[in-house]
């Protein structure tokens, strides 16, 4: 499987930048207490920062709007999902937990302010590509609502488009059934490389500790 960047998004955010982490033979299952610990602590310490600062203080969730604003999609009408999940715990609508690949991933988009998306590998065909959406490209997201994909980043496979820092979509579902994983990370450009590398390790290390199994991560990025 093959993974790259078009042209046009790298002419639109010139330094746009993706972890990608591959995962083998891992367990899904009910997360440990102490990622659900963790998960609930960190909410709670995010509520009491967002009582002094707006959400558009935090450098990642500005800088991932500013983003959204230059691939031509309001971030006003448009929330990245890590902008969503700060929005939730400003309302005290605090993150319950799915399951353990669903948990590790909001509990990293949150401390990096960046989104992530995970897929079940088995379920995504062939090469992907990672663009700009456009009109005619649609799917039934996590949010249960068929959305529209136009001026959207997006990740398509030769089935079509499958992801998206907004909403991914129901056909890469990760599940308790799930043994290959994808993960994508939204990176922030303005990030160097060395960073960058260790955030991507970071997760794919902790992850690992959580479900077993092997991973491997690579980073991409436009010249």
């Amino acid at each position: 499987m093959e993974i790259m960047i078009s042209s046009e998004l790298c002419r639109l955010v010139p330094g746009f930048t993706a972890g990608i982490i591959r995962y083998r033979n891992i367990e899904v299952g009910p997360s440990p207490q102490m990622l659900k610990g963790r998960l609930q602590l960190f909410q709670e310490s995010i509520y009491f920062d967002l009582e002094d600062k707006n959400l558009t203080e935090f450098d990642g969730i500005k800088e991932w709007r500013q983003i959204f604003k230059q691939v031509g999609k309001d971030p006003n009408r448009y929330r990245h999902s890590a902008e969503a999940l700060y929005r939730r715990i400003k309302k005290q609508n605090y993150l319950q937990s799915v399951h353990s690949a669903i948990d590790t991933n909001n509990f990293f988009s949150l401390k990096y302010e960046v989104p992530i998306g995970i897929y079940d590998m088995d379920k995504v065909n062939g090469d992907i590509e990672i663009k700009i959406g456009n009109e005619s490209e649609e799917y039934i997201g996590l949010n249960g609502r068929v959305n529209s994909l136009a001026n959207l980043i997006v990740s398509k496979d030769e089935l079509g488009p499958f992801g998206s820092p907004f909403v991914d979509s129901e056909r890469t579902a990760v599940s308790t059934e799930t043994k290959n994983a994808l993960q994508i990370i939204y990176l922030r450009p303005s990030l160097d490389s060395n960073e960058s590398q260790k955030l991507t390790e970071s997760l794919m290390n902790m992850f690992l500790q959580i479900h077993g199994g092997e991973g491997h991560f690579t980073m991409i990025g436009c010249e």
